[in-house]
Parts: C-alpha cells; sequence; structure tokens
C-alpha cells in the first residue's frame, strides 16, 4: 500500500483542531517532504521519526516520503505529531495493517530511541477528538490521566513507538492510565490571619462574592498583600465547565500539577512588577504562549506594586479585562485566550512608602500624584472597588484577642451570594454580577427606582464618575444585595457601592 491516514490534533489557542496525518510512498529519490504548514520543531519531526523507527527494529523504507498535514491552512506546530507520522509511515510501508489506526487520536512525542515522550495541552487536544466524533486516543503514559478528565473517550498509553507497533499487530498490549492520585493542593493561607483592616476585609468579601476587580492604596504593612493572597481562599470551586477551561490553559502551558487533574481551586498568578508585556498578557514567537494573564483566567491576577509595572504593561490590560479574552497576532498566525480573571493591584500612597502613613510623608502633593499617577484612568476606571487601608495599630495586633473571622465563614457567605447571582444571571449566559453588561442592569426588570441611583446619578452628572464607573457600582451594589440576602439593591446598598467605588468606605 502506498497510502495511509492516521488521525491527530492541533492546537491553535485553547482550540483543538482534528488533524488528517496523510502518508504517501513513491518512487523516487529517498526523502521526506512535510506539507500542512509545519513549524520548525514539526520539521524536524522527519529525523526524530526516521531514528526512532529504525531504533524501535523496523525498516525504514527508503523511498520518496511525502507527509501532508490536513487542514493544509491551519497552522501547525510542536512535536505532537511525531507519534502519529510514524504510525502513518509504517502503515503506508504495509509494516501495520491501517484497519488498526481508524479512528484513534495518536499523540506523542518521539525520542532517537522510540520512547515516546509527554506533550503539552494533551486536554484540549483529547477533548478536540472526541468532539470530532473519534471515541479513542492513544496519549503518553505521562499524559495519560490527564486525557481521561475528557468523558466518553477510551484513553490508552503508549511509552514506546514499539508498543503502539505490537499493539496494531496484535503482539502486545497498551497500558491503560496510571491512575496516580492527585497531591493534595498545599493549604490556602487563611483571612484569619489578617490583623484589623475591617473595610479592606469586607471589601475583598465583596470582590470575592462578585468577581469583582479590587484596588488596595495603603502604607507598607498594612496588609495589601496578606489581603490579596487570601482571596482565592473564599472563592468557590470551580465547576466542571471552568475546570476545563481552567485545566486546558495550564495544559498549553506546561505548567499543570503533576497528577494531571482537573484544577478545582481558583488560580492565583502574581507576577513581578519587572514582568514584560509578553509574559503577562502572552506572546513568544510563532502562535503566541499564554502568559499570567491567560493563566489566572477564573482566577486571580495579583499585582503587587502596581505603579513600577511598565506603563504599557498595565494598559495593556484594558481590553482583556473588558472583553474576557486576549487575541494575539503574531507573523505565526492568531491566537486567542480567555482572560475571565479578577485583578487585584496593591500600590503604596507615595515613592517614599512611610508605614506611618499620611503622617510621616515626605512626598510633595505633586510626587504623590505622579507616583499613583503610573495607574491610568481608563485602567483604575476598570477597578470595581477602591480601597484606601490605614496603618497598622498596636491594639490590632497585640490588644485584640478576640478570635478572627476564619476564610471558611467568609467563603460560606461568598457561596450563598454567588448562588443567587447565577439563579438570576444564568437563563442569560451569566455566571456573575461582574459579567453582566451595565446595560441589562439600566433596563426594566433589573433597572433600580430612580430614587435609590441618585448619589451615583449626581456623581456622572459631575464628571466625577464615568459610564463605566456607574454601570460598575450598579454591579457592586447587586453583590451587596446578594450578601445581605436581599432580592435586590436599595439606597443603602447603592450608597455602600458607590462609597467602594470612590475609596471613601468607612
Amino acid at each position: 500500500m502506498s497510502y495511509a491516514k492516521v488521525s491527530c490534533v492541533g492546537l491553535v489557542g485553547v482550540e483543538g483542531h482534528l488533524v488528517e496525518v496523510e502518508v504517501d510512498i513513491a518512487p523516487g529519490l529517498p526523502g521526506v517532504t512535510l506539507t500542512g504548514l509545519p513549524d520548525a520543531a514539526l520539521n524536524e519531526a522527519r529525523d526524530r521519526v526516521r531514528a526512532a523507527i529504525v531504533n524501535s527494529g523496523e525498516e525504514w523504507p527508503n523511498r520518496r516520503l511525502t507527509v501532508n498535514l490536513l487542514p493544509a491552512t491551519l497552522p501547525k506546530r510542536g512535536s505532537a505529531f511525531d507519534l502519529a507520522i510514524a504510525a502513518g509511515i509504517l502503515a503506508c510501508a504495509g509494516e501495520l495493517p491501517p484497519v488498526g489506526l481508524h479512528g484513534v487520536a495518536i499523540l506523542g512525542e518521539l525520542g532517537l530511541d522510540g520512547a515516546v515522550r509527554p506533550i503539552r495541552g494533551v486536554l484540549p487536544m483529547v477533548t478536540a477528538a472526541a468532539r470530532a466524533g473519534l471515541t479513542r486516543a492513544v496519549v503518553p503514559v505521562q499524559n495519560a490521566d490527564e486525557a481521561t478528565v475528557v468523558p466518553g473517550l477510551d484513553v490508552r498509553a503508549v511509552d514506546t513507538l514499539q508498543r503502539l507497533i505490537g499493539f496494531v499487530r496484535g503482539t502486545d498490549t497498551l497500558l491503560p492510565p496510571p491512575g496516580l492520585p492527585a497531591p493534595p493542593p498545599p493549604p490556602a493561607p487563611d483571612l484569619a490571619d489578617v490583623a484589623g483592616q475591617a473595610v479592606g476585609r469586607r471589601a475583598l468579601e465583596v470582590a470575592a462574592a462578585g468577581a469583582h476587580n479590587l484596588a488596595l492604596i495603603g502604607p507598607p504593612g498594612a496588609g495589601k498583600t496578606m489581603l490579596a493572597e487570601r482571596l482565592p481562599s473564599v472563592l468557590p470551586e470551580l465547576d466542571d465547565a471552568a475546570a476545563l477551561e481552567v485545566t486546558a490553559v495550564h495544559s498549553i502551558a506546561g505548567v499543570l500539577p503533576p497528577g494531571g487533574r482537573l484544577i478545582r481551586r481558583p488560580p492565583f498568578q502574581a507576577p513581578h512588577h519587572t514582568a514584560s508585556l509578553s509574559s503577562l498578557v502572552g506572546g513568544g514567537s510563532g502562535l503566541a504562549r499564554p502568559g499570567a494573564l491567560s493563566l489566572a483566567h477564573r482566577g486571580v491576577l495579583f499585582l503587587d506594586e502596581a505603579p513600577e509595572f511598565a506603563a504599557r504593561v498595565l494598559d495593556s490590560l484594558r481590553q482583556p479585562l473588558e472583553s474576557g479574552r486576549v487575541t494575539l497576532n503574531r507573523t505565526g498566525g492568531t491566537t486567542e485566550y480567555p482572560t475571565r480573571v479578577q485583578l487585584i493591584i496593591a500600590a503604596n500612597p507615595c515613592p517614599c512608602a512611610r508605614p506611618s502613613g499620611d503622617a510621616g510623608c515626605e512626598c510633595t502633593p505633586q510626587a504623590r500624584r505622579r507616583y499613583l499617577g503610573r495607574l491610568s484612568g481608563p485602567l483604575m476606571d476598570r477597578i470595581d472597588l477602591r480601597v484606601r487601608l490605614h496603618p497598622m495599630r498596636a491594639a490590632d495586633l497585640v490588644g485584640d484577642d478576640r478570635p478572627r473571622e476564619t476564610s471558611a465563614a467568609v467563603a460560606a457567605r461568598v457561596t450563598r451570594a454567588r448562588a443567587a447571582a447565577r439563579a438570576r444571571w444564568s437563563a442569560h449566559g451569566w455566571r456573575t454580577n461582574a459579567e453582566v453588561p451595565g446595560a441589562a442592569l439600566r433596563r426594566p426588570p433589573w433597572q433600580l427606582p430612580r430614587a435609590d441611583v441618585t448619589l451615583l446619578q449626581r456623581a456622572l452628572d459631575r464628571g466625577s464618575l464615568t459610564a463605566r464607573g456607574f454601570d460598575r457600582a450598579l454591579r457592586l451594589a447587586w453583590t451587596i444585595a446578594d450578601l445581605d440576602g436581599l432580592d435586590r439593591p436599595g439606597a443603602g446598598e447603592v450608597a455602600e457601592a458607590s462609597q467602594l467605588r470612590a475609596g471613601e468606605h468607612g
């Protein structure tokens, strides 16, 4: 037989696409021609596959080989096609019965000795295979547990090319997924560790209940970082759909935790203030890789010392925060990643950052404005809650023996509030209050009485509140109502939302 076809999967962003690996053998000078928009790593597969086949005890067909990857217009990258190409070549040369390869997605990178090595992005790959109607998948043994997350797909593992050859010939068996137990997640920091800062704790709870963005501004030692790091501990676990999204992004980035199980805890990303633009929003040569923004999808992106970040890096967050997606255009193609995150920024009020706060500050008013002015107005307009933290008092640290509220107690209230929001918005496709378009809150049946929003309307007319800020304050009011067990917000909830929005909450 001079033609064979094997199924594989290619990735563009977080989307998998079924790829048919066609192999044709024809008379002519020995050589391998690879077509179908392969990248450099895939072009090098010719040498890897040849060495792996020979070192697995098989004969290499010394004729002209053409390997075509369909659809030809889809960019192909990476080494995940190695195993499928090897199987296709052997089937085309008559060394393997092609019927044993029908309806199977074959994924894996080959070493020169024929060993099958793990690859990135297995979860979105096997998801795409199942969506395309395939019922079986062969993956590297190290990725097998990750692949079993997808329902309705029979997953088998291989450790060597020789094992796959033996299975197709009927002389060997594939390996079942190892089923290794997932390591327990590290203990999350608890809110009970935070002394004082009642306003900061309230803002954190509101932010968690509605998935709102939060800015914490205060002197060193006030507890900004402690509060931000404890936000994931009060967030609900990810549901199945959200967990699949998050796990797929982490799989593509190659940072999936050992065990390959679904990520249930909302992720937390805290890049250093020297982070580059591409490391934050995604980038790289060819097709762009996900950055910290996408790795924080359905979780928290924390920017500590936010004014120290480069201005263009901070401003690059504006569009993804609004749309929930980031589109990266590169010479190798266009990639889109999800970015539905809660942004938490922390900043000192001035360059000198005296622990005593305003009382001990020696900075001029111009220096203070210039420092916080590094956080651009359009970016800050996308921050729902803005909280000013006061210096810590001795009574908060050593003089208060009362037990502090734990993350578990706050998480219970947050879970109830999110359940109320989901029950209200799920019919419209929204999960949290932060996702609700402002236009929906300004129209019946969700429009609030004019008397209840007078405070916001006056701020809008004065110019101290933008139209985007008006909508975000309305979302905050709905979240506060959910936390307080109310069907809809009233004037009191709108007033608290306005104070949290303006940083005047007391």
